[in-house]
């Protein structure tokens, strides 16, 4: 992966202190002559890319079924065990990630998109920032439904305006104006040098940059405009069961002019090393591993299809809490899931229940390959050519789309993917002749039924899709496929919400830090709990 480190960028905001004084100069020998007075924009963009949303293995990929923590030991209610509120550290992780963290995405990017505006030399960046910005708020609104927006991050010290309790906009509205701003954005990126634009590079982006010193315009703003229509393409298919009429129109804009991701380079990934970790695979990996598996609904779906990628992505460890050098065993057929609807408790008692571990704590059930796909220096996804042409395979099939052929934007995507593991440590792209095998498999090739066929590629994008967990959660509830089974634990979701979660609650501080909007958009929303669902989220 040929990109720019991913470095922690810490950046300081220096206060000045107006102390009334009759020693002439004081004050200018008592400030800090190394302290920043200002913040460098493209810095704050590379540090929103660095800290990308990764979400929680525990919250969209549980609920999508591809993940699960066994253990029901209290602080680990939620999403596994059918709570309606969630435990609160699950339901928090996202929107800290967005706005509450230090480093949290849309607090940076919502204050770069001030600092960039109206520089000639900074337009290009501008762009970019616009871009990222409108796909992390679109992942918001994914996440919760209604939420702050136009007055969102406005707490700045020293600007002119300063909400504390910012107000919460429709879900719907806030889409309205991330197509526009995604549209715009990619309008206005451009090579040519003008007086409102000097065509630059910028050289600290790490989605797209290659260095410091040689990341060049005409390579990084092509890529970044196609990223753009990949994301337009996604925002569209949301659409695809609220309005099929929008769906269409944008997915056609989307396509047009530089259109979308063309190949597997233009994939949007941020990479890590030994020193700055995937903070996704960061949980499982840390305190008790014993109590992470694989679902047995996404092991089935591997073993079931013989998926040549399954070795890297599940793994059986004889000792579960030792994970870093222990021997694996990444035999396909030798892997099973955890089984839907059961604890570390309950477990023991199921007729086929695999055992204890053979060693130290946990279960004989599978777990993520920590060497590979759940490695500390496995690269996180955030929008790749493989998805992309999975939606093109669906909106092909719908009819939305006049261009290529349903089959060959599926077999693309398949065999995008499978190449893309090469980024994976310790693995390798899939080899033509596996890849050959798994595509001619009746239960993976498309068959021209239009209902078998949107399920096969759907269920595509639930496996390319894996580590993605916003993306992830949000097709599965969109589409409803793969058709997965409700989780039968405890008391089962109500029949309105098909029985899976549909939203994630607010953090609980809202409810006291910023009482009146809170309240207003629970009343928008119809409540604030899992069983409500996002503007676009029809049954």
């Amino acid at each position: 992966m040929k990109r720019i480190n991913s470095i922690k960028f810490l950046c300081v905001a220096a206060t000045v202190f107006g102390l009334a004084s009759c020693d002439k100069g004081f004050v200018e020998k008592n400030q800090n002559p190394y302290a920043f007075t200002t913040v460098e924009p493209s810095i704050l963009l590379s540090s929103a890319e660095r800290f990308v949303s990764a979400g929680s293995w525990e919250v969209e990929g549980t609920v999508a079924q591809q993940f699960v923590n066994a253990y029901n030991s209290g602080a680990t209610i939620g999403y596994q065990f059918n709570n309606l509120n969630g435990a609160e550290t699950y339901n928090n992780t996202r929107w800290n990630q967005m706005f509450n963290q230090p480093n949290g995405a849309l607090r940076l990017l919502d204050r770069a998109l001030e600092l960039a505006k109206g520089d000639a030399n900074k337009a290009n960046l501008l762009q970019m920032i616009r871009i990222l910005r409108a796909m992390n708020y679109m992942i918001l609104v994914d996440s919760y439904g209604d939420v702050p927006y136009t007055e969102a991050n406005k707490a700045y010290t020293g600007t002119a305006v300063s909400i504390l309790t910012p107000k919460y906009d429709k879900g719907a509205d806030i889409y309205t104006d991330l197509y526009k701003e995604l549209k715009e954005a990619r309008a206005a990126l451009t090579t040519t040098a003008s007086a409102t634009n000097t065509g630059v590079a910028v050289n600290t982006d790490i989605l797209y940059g290659t260095s410091i010193t040689s990341t060049v315009a005409t390579v990084q703003i092509p890529k970044w405009q196609r990223f753009a229509g990949s994301l337009m393409l996604r925002l569209g298919m949301r659409y695809s069961k609220l309005d099929a009429t929008k769906a269409q129109a944008i997915v056609a804009d989307a396509l047009s002019g530089p259109g979308v991701m063309a190949s597997t380079a233009d994939d949007a990934f941020v990479p890590f090393n030994a020193t700055d970790g995937n903070p996704l695979n960061a949980g499982p990996r840390g305190t008790n591993p014993f109590n992470y598996y694989l679902y047995d609904s996404f092991v089935n779906q591997l073993k079931n299809t013989r998926d040549p990628r399954g070795k890297y992505i599940a793994a059986y460890y004889q000792n579960p809490n030792t994970i870093g050098g222990a021997p694996q065993d990444t035999v396909l057929a030798n892997q099973f899931g955890f089984p839907l609807g059961y604890d570390n408790l309950t477990i023991t008692a199921k007729a086929d229940y695999k055992g204890a571990a053979q060693a130290g704590a946990g279960f004989r059930y599978s777990q993520l390959n920590y060497n590979s796909f759940g490695s500390n220096t496995a690269p996180i996804f955030v929008c790749t050519y493989a998805q992309t042409q999975l939606l093109l395979a669906e909106a092909r099939l719908r009819g939305w789309i006049a261009t290529g052929t349903t089959d060959g934007y599926y077999a693309t995507a398949v065999r995008s993917n499978m190449d893309r593991f090469a980024s994976y440590p310790n693995a390798a792209a899939i080899p033509a002749l596996n890849y050959d095998s798994y595509m001619r498999q009746a239960s993976v090739a498309l068959t021209g039924d239009f209902n078998t066929d949107l399920a096969k590629i759907n269920t595509q994008y639930w496996v390319v899709s894996l580590g993605n967990t916003a993306e992830v959660f949000a097709n599965f509830r969109r589409t409803g496929l793969p058709a997965l089974t409700p989780n039968p634990y405890g008391t089962p979701l109500p029949a309105s919400t098909g029985g899976f979660a549909r939203r994630m609650p607010y953090p609980s501080i809202e409810r006291s830090a910023n009482a009146a909007s809170y309240n207003a958009a629970v009343a928008s929303m119809g409540g604030d709990d899992v069983t409500q669902r996002v503007f676009w989220d029809k049954p």
